[in-house]
């Protein structure tokens, strides 16, 4: 099978992306590596940098409104997750742009980066060539998974399944593990106290009158620590 020209590479992506370009050259530019660019100003350098500032506004005003009940701290590492190079470049993957890209010779195996910033660039091409709500409607489009996965496990009252979801979206991140370290009073008037781990990483611990209630407290503890900020519970010692 003989190899798709420029221009035959450029109808099938807009096929694949679901958008008709009125400036097709914007596509062929940002499918265009800089390994196969004349000049810099022929590569997609400079739309990647544009198409991850349009996703990231995109994900941050979804995430806004999907979950009015989180912190900043919780919906920046939401989105971190959700715009990683990983899940970039498997959008990339699924939409088939490996096959629509314009490499240079000797480029047999396309690095997970250059996929990712190749979908950051499409979407720049949408965005120039058509404005905000069609780059919103397509990124709205294949991050659709993402966010279903988040609606399902993302809970604004279930800590322990905001911190789910949090190791989830890193991928290799271990699963959350509580350890009950302690419980005092009376039997019928108990207190526990619960710790969350990640891996090798111990968070602050926090009591509750009920093994449940400590764990998600425990979890709120970690969500606000992995953001970068003091845990809302204290540990009692």
């Amino acid at each position: 099978m003989s190899e798709l020209t420029r221009s035959e590479k450029v109808a099938r992506c807009q096929e694949a992306v679901g958008y008709r370009f009125r400036e097709s050259k914007l596509l062929e530019t940002a499918l265009t590596h800089t390994s196969a660019a004349a000049t810099s100003r022929d590569s997609n350098e400079r739309m990647e940098f544009l198409g991850d500032a349009v996703l990231g506004l995109v994900i941050t005003e979804k995430l806004y409104h999907a979950f009015p009940d989180l912190r900043e701290g919780p919906l920046s590492i939401i989105k971190g997750s959700v715009v990683s190079r990983r899940t970039c470049a498997r959008i990339a993957h699924t939409l088939g742009l490996s096959e629509f890209l314009f490499l240079g010779k000797g480029m047999n195996a396309i690095p997970e980066s250059i996929l990712a910033n190749a979908i950051e660039s499409v979407i720049a091409a949408i965005y120039l060539d058509g404005g905000y709500d069609p780059a919103r409607r397509f990124i709205e489009s294949v991050f659709h998974d993402e966010f279903e996965e988040a609606s399902r496990t993302m809970d604004g009252d279930n800590h322990k399944s905001e911190l789910q979801t949090l190791t989830q979206h890193e991928g290799s991140a271990p699963k959350p593990v509580y350890h009950l370290l302690d419980e005092q009073g009376p039997e019928h008037r108990k207190c526990f106290k619960v710790q969350a781990q990640i891996g090798q990483r111990y968070f602050q611990a926090a009591w509750g009158n009920t093994k449940k209630t400590a764990e998600q407290k425990a979890a709120e503890n970690a969500v606000a620590q992995l953001a970068g900020e003091l845990p809302p519970w204290p540990d009692g010692d």
